[in-house]
């Protein structure tokens, strides 16, 4: 019972929040949705709640048809309601009171004191809140109490209205109104309203049955009074059509006449229309008026078809059935008198045994109201335009195309002029906020049938006043109908500069819809009729609705979409090389390209290795998303683990691939398990080691592509290189090629994306790869463009990655070795040979630190390990001091304790240097550290 809250109203609850809502706080937990919806209209509105100006207009009245169907349910329910102090109110679709029934003497002196009774206008954006005004603004039935009236004045009452649709049109003829003393409300009062309002509906049909069947008769009798229609003696005369035999009209045929038959019938001023049909038939229509015994008007349409069967004059069973199915029924082939429903008309003039020059015959095709034709010429094309709609909105997961798509899809067969505004967030991939009256939008697409029907231009910035329908959908989520553009004050206050412009333009009409997908508003979707086509109406704006859900949740997919992919972007730009690795080896130039569908697994790393070397690597994890692009963090990440092992180029594809391996084990039983993810199902890695001294290039592969690489001759070569399993299966040996690069070569490492596509096989991209990679004369970054510009005209549906290595050559002037003997005296000798090749190279400062690493690691070497002993410097970005052996025994950093007498001499190198490390080769090891020169 409304009590209860009527007391928590007296504490303070919803007079508090009235008050607050009124200097602008917010009271969304305090206040009904739909209440606090009508007070945001009502202040749009201007109104004051403590003084309000109802306008009285007399002698108000509803149609006569509408009476005779309302009276009897007024009537019980004035009687079921004589013992409750409660009065019944019919107001007409503009909120204006007609009648107002029942009530006890207190009650309707409190009402006539605050001018709700006849002739006042209670609609809410004159009369604020109220059960009236406020069915007639939501479009539904509603229940208002005591606090919950915008104005002083109406808050001891309760009430409940329902607005009364035409049950054929869908327009509110009426609207029914139940209201009482706050005290004595009760929310069953809506369930009451509701019913009777569907009541007055229920017989709004059954008078339009009845007036169908008046039609009807009046037909018969005029067929029969006369012999038929005038026409159709005529047509039967001998002589007159071209009929030939053939068989009954097929359901193609027949849903044909059946679509022109609802169009004659909606165009008042065509009576005549001719349609062409299988096997050359014609079938020539007529479209004639009847006026029943009571006045009733009408009308019928009649079908003759020439060169076609012989047709029986057949009535559709229609009497019985309600005009909305009526306007469309025909039955899918003629029905012979003894078959059909319902009473049966008189045969017409001419016999059914007819010679082939008289075998045309008429018959009744439609009968009914004008408006009826009209409705369902409306319905079909507006099922026609949904289905349009959703099989061209959301055809990409672009958020401005698809917005782009609901305006096309629109204009003109909707609205004149379409826009649609979103949030800058929304088109980022980002959720978008609260959206309110004063949130920028930005005119993200926008359809017109005429220059100059808009204020804004697509890219615009667009902040909506508060008192703009498209203020308000946005901050009521609800859809806002404006039939009257010129009389909309808040519309007019968006831009008095524009508005003149637009309305000069024809525009008069307005629906405005909140873009909502999940519980979440993504902006906002205007459509505008122009002068031809007729204002909106209550119909449109479901349409409207139905319209923007649809692309609503389109919007959002691809809003989802684009976050992801931006994501999974980012993702991959940070697990990617930033800027170019600090060495001499080569020159690099590199380009990732995304595919169009979203970020893959492509990746490539330039690493710096001891001894001034480089290694070149580019890989391919399959698939695209977060999990392709993770992948590839994990695997780059792996290569440069491996890589400071300084490991060879076989052993660290064979290490990648025992990780691949167990890397998709471990993510099928999290799948098994708890089904998060998926395998890396195929990765490939290409991995090359260029030494600078030595001019050598070491290359091996895992299912990868071919290295290409260009001589300074300008030669194209691509490496047969074992092509190796992909990594993660396992069991197969990768192999390792050697080749001597001539200084100034280009290698070009890049994925299966840049030759291969499914308009174009490997062996024709390597051709045409060749083709662009002979020129000698050009940098790196040029050998990228031109082979992107040549083989990657458009964007690829797959990753692409590209390096492009020019390599350089570490002269003998940069280099010292010598060779030692297993003899300790040559220590000595080593460290004079060290101190002269620094003074030689005018590195004097760095000449005691390397003289002491150079005799500790040559001292190691004579004393632990075997084979010849060699001590090479190399003069690079770092100095580099390098003691090879020919023992496959790596030495250890340890701490030695004080009363130890060795184990002090590889600790004093780890503090001299800025890195060491020991890299194995075929015939034992080195030791090497660097130095950072001054």
């Amino acid at each position: 019972m409304i009590r209860l809250s009527v007391a928590w109203d007296d504490i303070g609850g919803l007079v508090d929040a009235h008050e607050r809502f009124l200097t602008g706080a917010l009271v969304d937990t305090d206040v009904r949705d739909s209440v606090l919806d009508s007070w945001k209209r009502c202040r749009y509105a201007g109104l004051e709640p403590r003084g309000l100006l109802l306008p009285h207009a007399p002698d108000l009245a509803l149609d006569d048809h509408f009476l005779l169907a309302a009276e009897p349910v007024l009537k019980d329910l004035t009687a079921s309601l004589a013992e409750v102090g409660m009065t019944i109110a019919l107001c007409d679709a503009q909120g204006r009171m007609v009648q107002r029934l029942g009530g006890d003497r207190q009650l309707r002196e409190r009402l006539d004191e605050v001018r709700f009774a006849p002739g006042f206008d209670a609609s809410e954006p004159v009369a604020g809140t109220n059960g009236v005004g406020t069915a007639l603004a939501e479009r539904r039935p509603i229940y208002i109490v005591g606090r919950e009236h915008f104005a002083d004045c109406m808050q001891p009452f309760a009430c409940a209205g329902a607005p009364v649709r035409d049950p054929l049109s869908g327009r509110i003829e009426a609207v029914l109104d139940l209201t009482c003393l706050r005290d004595d409300g009760d929310p069953a009062m809506l369930r009451l309203v509701r019913e009777a309002a569907h009541a007055v509906e229920a017989r709004l049909l059954e008078q339009s049955t009845e007036r169908e069947r008046a039609l009807l008769a009046a037909y018969r009798r005029a067929d029969r009074d006369t012999g038929g229609w005038p026409w159709q003696r005529e047509s039967a005369a001998p002589g007159r059509g071209n009929a030939h035999s053939g068989g009954d009209l097929g359901r193609i045929d027949l849903a044909v006449l059946r679509e022109k038959a609802e169009e004659l019938l909606a165009s008042p001023r065509r009576t005549f229309d001719e349609v062409l049909l299988s096997g050359g038939r014609i079938a020539t229509l007529l479209r004639r008026p009847v006026i029943g015994a009571a006045g009733e008007t009408g009308v019928a349409v009649e079908a003759r078809v020439f060169g076609g069967p012989r047709l029986h004059h057949v009535v559709p069973a229609v009497a019985a059935a309600p005009v909305a199915v009526r306007a469309v029924t025909m039955p899918s082939a003629p029905v012979p008198p003894s078959t059909a429903t319902g009473p049966q008309p008189a045969a017409p003039t001419g016999t059914d045994e007819g010679d082939g020059e008289a075998g045309a015959r008429d018959w009744l095709l439609l009968v009914g109201e004008p408006g009826v034709g009209r409705l369902a010429v409306l319905a079909r094309r507006r099922l026609e335009l949904l289905h349009d709609a959703g099989v061209r909105i959301g055809t990409t997961l672009d958020v401005t195309r698809t917005a782009e798509e609901l305006a096309e899809v629109t204009v003109p067969r909707f609205a004149d002029f379409t826009a649609v505004d979103l949030p800058d967030p929304v088109l980022h991939g980002d959720e978008p906020g609260p959206l309110g009256g004063g949130s920028p939008l930005r005119r993200v697409a926008m359809g017109a049938v005429h220059e100059g029907s808009h204020l804004y231009g697509v890219g615009d910035l667009v902040q909506f006043v508060p008192s703009t329908p498209q203020a308000r959908s946005l901050e009521s989520t609800r859809s806002v109908l404006e039939p009257v553009l010129i009389e909309a004050g808040g519309w007019l206050a968006q831009d008095p500069e524009r508005r003149e412009r637009v309305l000069a333009a024809g525009i008069h009409s307005l629906i405005t819809v909140p873009l909502r997908a999940r519980g979440t508003t993504l902006g906002v979707v205007s459509f505008y009729r122009s002068r031809k086509p007729a204002p909106f109406e209550d119909d449109d704006l479901s349409l409207a609705q139905e319209l923007a859900g649809r692309a609503a949740i389109c919007v959002d997919n691809a809003r989802r979409y684009t976050r992801e992919h931006e994501t999974a972007l980012a993702l991959q730009r940070s697990l990617l090389p930033r800027g170019r690795s600090e060495q001499n080896a080569v020159e690099v130039a590199y380009r990732y390209l995304p595919a169009q569908a979203g970020v893959g697994g492509d990746w490539f790393d330039v690493i710096p290795l001891s001894g001034a070397r480089v290694a070149l690597v580019v890989g391919d994890v399959v698939g695209h998303g977060l999990h392709a692009a993770a992948t590839m963090g994990r695997l780059r990440t792996a290569v440069h683990n491996f890589c400071s092992l300084d490991l060879p180029p076989e052993d660290l594809l064979t290490h990648l691939d025992d990780l691949v391996g167990r890397l998709d084990r471990g993510e099928g039983w999290a799948v098994e398990n708890t089904q998060t993810d998926s395998g890396i199902v195929g990765a490939t890695c290409l991995y090359a080691v260029y030494d600078p001294v030595s001019r050598h290039c070491t290359l091996t592969r895992a299912g990868h592509p071919l290295p290409a690489i260009v001589g300074p001759d300008a030669t194209v070569d691509f490496v047969d290189l074992p092509p190796g399993p992909p990594l993660g299966l396992g069991g197969m040996p990768f192999e390792t090629v050697e080749l001597e690069l001539a200084e100034g070569s280009q290698l070009v490492l890049y994925t299966d994306g840049l030759i291969e596509d499914r308009h174009r096989d490997i062996d024709s991209g390597l051709d045409k790869l060749r083709t662009v990679l002979a020129r000698a004369d050009r940098a790196p970054e040029d050998t990228c463009e031109a082979v992107l510009d040549a083989l990657l005209p458009t964007r690829k549906s797959d990753d692409v990655a590209l390096l492009v290595a020019r390599t350089h050559t570490l002269g003998p002037e940069r280099v010292a070795q010598w060779d030692l003997p297993s003899d300790p005296a040559v220590v000595s000798r080593s460290r004079a040979a060290v101190i002269g090749q620094l003074a030689a190279w005018g590195l004097d400062e760095l000449a005691f630190t390397t003289e002491l690493i150079a005799s500790e690691l040559v001292t190691n070497a004579i004393r632990h390990a075997t084979g010849p002993v060699q001590l090479r410097l190399l003069r690079d970005r770092a100095l580099i001091c390098e003691v090879s052996d020919g023992s496959s025994t790596s030495p250890r950093l340890r701490r030695a304790r004080n009363e130890d007498e060795g184990g002090r001499g590889l600790f004093l190198v780890a503090q001299l240097t800025e890195r060491w490390g020991t890299r194995y080769t075929p015939h034992g090891k080195i030791i090497w550290t660097e130095q950072p020169l001054p």
